[in-house]
């Protein structure tokens, strides 16, 4: 029997990721987050993961050296039109950081996600120093831009998802199969929770919201309460029968009469986590962990593919993505 494949990663957030890579079989013997209410989320929901607490410019990880992944979530406003785009200009830039990692623990794959900005002309240099630093650790490197609608996630969500094999596996690496079929509409993804207090209205309200989720934002610490996004976003889940400018602390009353608001419950199974994954008790802390982490169904489908490619082996050895080329 082969032995569990070993995952270390950083800028674990709330869990979507490593969430995700523990369901496609990958053991995480170290979490990293800088966010204390992040950590607490973490070991909440899974107390035998260890979890560190403490920024990723001190972790140290020659201990963690020949783990098979290395994967995290680097923060993405250096490269987010939100953040306004500062790229490795931005204290926020973690890059440096990632690669630094990858010198240090040698893991046979790596795994990196940002926002689609990260995609933008303005960073081709940049993002050809960070591909080439990698390549020159000795990965092979790959990139594309997923949208999450494709693995059953009912939204849009466009992340950029990089890969690294380390040229002595072989390199072979696919993504996973894209099937835009695959996410149900909101209305199916929420009928359930939209009459869990009742309200008579929640199949009615479910047939109208027959489309797929505008993109969930997290927005940041200071911005103010909880809400589903700017303006273009609040038109675009009005359009879906949601009323975008706040979150609900419950389902609608039976008798409810307009427009309902989101429960961030309701965010968390939009994002693709499990209804047991819980997020602690702060309802603005909440939304922003759920928005800002990477679909769990995504990180799994890509997780598949990295497994499939360290215990199978492969037949393209050594190929890689040119660095200059942007995968959509």
């Amino acid at each position: 029997m082969q032995r569990p494949l070993t995952c270390v990663e950083i800028c674990a957030g709330a869990g979507g990721q490593a969430l995700g890579l523990a369901m496609a079989g990958f053991v995480h013997v170290a979490l990293v987050e800088y966010e204390p209410e992040y950590c607490d989320v973490l070991k909440m929901n899974r107390p035998e993961w260890n979890v560190l607490c403490s920024d990723v410019h001190d972790f140290d990880g020659k201990p963690y050296r020949g783990v098979d992944l290395l994967a995290g979530g680097v923060p993405c406003p250096p490269f987010s039109i939100a953040g306004k785009q500062l790229g490795k200009d931005d204290e926020r830039d973690l890059f440096p950081e990632a690669i630094r990692l990858i010198e240090e623990i040698r893991p046979r794959a790596v795994m990196l996600e940002n926002v689609r900005g990260f995609l933008d002309a303005d960073f081709d240099e940049y993002r050809n120093h960070i591909f080439t630093s990698i390549q020159n650790l000795g990965y092979a490197t790959h990139i594309k831009l997923l949208n999450a609608s494709d693995y059953g996630v009912s939204q849009l969500r466009p992340r950029v998802v990089i890969i690294g094999i380390r040229k002595d596996q072989c390199g072979a690496f696919e993504y996973p199969e894209e099937k835009p079929d695959a996410a149900k509409s909101v209305g199916e993804t929420l009928c359930d929770l939209m009459a869990g207090n009742g309200w008579k209205k929640a199949k009615q309200w479910a047939a109208g919201a027959n489309k797929i989720a505008p993109t969930l934002v997290g927005g940041s610490k200071k911005h103010g309460g909880p809400d589903l996004g700017p303006t273009r976003a609040k038109t675009a889940w009005a359009e879906l029968g949601v009323d975008g400018k706040g979150i609900a602390n419950e389902a609608p009353a039976p008798d409810f009469e307009g427009m309902p608001r989101l429960t961030s419950r309701m965010m968390a199974r939009i994002q693709g986590f499990p209804d047991t994954w819980t997020f602690g008790t702060k309802k603005t802390a909440a939304c922003r962990m759920i928005g800002n982490a990477f679909p769990p169904p995504v990180a799994e489908a890509v997780g598949k593919k990295i497994k499939e490619c360290l215990e199978y082996g492969c037949v393209d050895c050594g190929s890689e993505t040119p660095v200059s080329q942007k995968a959509v």
